[in-house]
C-alpha cells in the first residue's frame, strides 16, 4: 500500500471513530432530553396535614371521643380533644404512648410515654416534658372534657411523629410528677390514624 493510499485510510478510520461518537453522544442528549425535570412537589411532598384518634373505652370503662391533630402554616401541630363519659369535674391525664396496639384489654399494650428525646416528664407548656405530655383533660359538670392546644414538640409524620401511635386518657389526673405522673390505670386509648378532612367531627359513637 502506497503513503497516499495508507493516508486516505488513516483519515477514513478517524472520521467513522468520530461519527460513532459523535451519535452516541446525540443520543444520550435525546434520552435525556426526553425525561422531564422532577418536579418541587415530587421531590418535596407535603406531610399529611390531619390525623384523629377515635377514643374507645378499656374494659370496664365507657368513655368515648376523639383526638385530632391539624398542622397549621407555622408547622406547629394544633391538639384538639372531645371525650364524653367522664365523671362531673373530674381531671384525667391525656398522653400519646408509644405503640399503636391496643391489643391488651387494659390499654397497656399501648406502651409507656412517647419520649423520643428522653425528657423528664413534665406538664404543658413547658417545653420540657415528655412529648406526648398533655397534662389533664378536665370534665365539665355533664362530663364532657374539651381540649385545645398547639404544640411544637411533635408532627404528624415527620420529625418526632404521633401517627401510628396511641391516646391514651387515664383514670386519674397527671401530677406532674416524676417519672409519669401518678395517673393511674388506662380508661380510654385511640389509635392515631389519618383523618377524612371532609368527616364531621362534632359526632362520637
Amino acid at each position: 500500500m502506497n503513503i497516499v493510499n495508507r493516508q486516505v485510510l488513516n483519515f477514513s478510520i478517524c472520521f467513522l471513530i468520530l461519527g460513532v461518537a459523535a451519535g452516541h453522544l446525540y443520543t444520550r442528549h435525546s434520552l435525556s432530553s426526553s425525561v422531564p425535570p422532577q418536579s418541587s412537589s415530587l421531590s418535596h411532598s407535603h406531610s399529611i396535614s390531619q390525623a384523629i384518634a377515635i377514643i374507645q373505652p378499656t374494659s370496664g370503662n365507657s368513655i368515648s371521643g376523639y383526638v385530632s391533630f391539624s398542622r397549621l402554616n407555622s408547622g406547629h401541630i394544633r391538639v384538639q380533644a372531645h371525650v364524653e363519659g367522664l365523671a362531673p369535674l373530674s381531671k384525667h391525664g391525656f398522653h400519646i404512648h408509644e405503640f399503636g396496639d391496643l391489643r391488651a384489654a387494659d390499654g397497656t399494650s399501648a406502651g409507656g410515654h412517647y419520649n423520643p428525646e428522653n425528657q423528664a416528664h413534665g406538664l404543658p407548656p413547658t417545653p420540657h416534658r415528655h412529648a406526648g405530655s398533655y397534662g389533664n383533660l378536665v370534665a365539665d359538670e355533664h362530663g364532657v372534657a374539651k381540649f385545645d392546644f398547639e404544640d411544637s414538640m411533635i408532627t404528624i409524620d415527620e420529625r418526632h411523629p404521633v401517627l401510628g401511635r396511641t391516646v391514651v386518657i387515664h383514670v386519674n389526673p397527671d401530677d406532674g410528677s416524676q417519672p409519669l405522673g401518678n395517673a393511674g390505670p388506662r380508661m380510654g386509648v385511640g389509635v392515631i390514624g389519618i383523618a377524612n378532612p371532609s368527616a364531621n367531627l362534632t359526632t362520637t359513637r
